[in-house]
């Protein structure tokens, strides 16, 4: 099913991108990368370490740099960004020069507060609801700029979303 195309997942933190990426390499029989794990990786440190230690500005640098090397050294076709990387205009300079086509995942504020709540994963950025919650209605303008838009819905499995992206964007 894999037909060559990249596709890189956007939407807020909570909302899936990870695990629709999973199925979604599984399904096309092709490689993916998650970058906040490909950050982790190259810099040995966590996302939450580099935003609360050195500041989001120097994070998004990193971002950016690992985006870059992501994009220029890996044959991933499916790649989980970060929640806020699509927000950066110099990334998605980077994701249309590529030719990737961009897919966000929109889902409510709750659905994705609901998950981030449940994770054991720290998020700086969203140390409680009312931050989120700006954050979430800062991003969505940016994030209606992706090349196709999926609606999350808690009725769908990550593996059935990423069945219909599979349909409709290798297709």
């Amino acid at each position: 099913m894999d037909n060559g195309r990249r596709i890189a997942l956007t939407g807020f933190m909570g909302v899936g991108k990870s695990s629709v990426a999973r199925h979604l390499s599984s399904i096309a029989k092709c490689e993916r990368l998650d970058l906040d794990a490909y950050i982790e990786k190259n810099t040995k440190r966590t996302i939450a370490d580099i935003i609360t230690n050195d500041g989001e500005p120097a994070y998004r640098k990193i971002e950016t740099e690992n985006l870059v090397r992501a994009l220029r050294e890996t044959t991933a076709r499916i790649l989980s960004l970060g929640g806020g990387t699509w927000t950066i205009p110099v990334n998605r300079d980077l994701l249309v020069e590529d030719d990737v086509t961009t897919v966000w995942l929109e889902s409510t504020f709750e659905h994705c507060w609901t998950n981030i709540s449940k994770s054991r994963k720290e998020r700086p950025l969203a140390k409680n609801k009312a931050a989120a919650m700006k954050l979430f209605e800062a991003r969505q303008s940016v994030y209606c700029l992706a090349d196709w838009h999926f609606i999350i819905r808690p009725e769908f499995t990550s593996y059935e979303i990423a069945g219909q992206i599979a349909e409709q964007v290798f297709s």
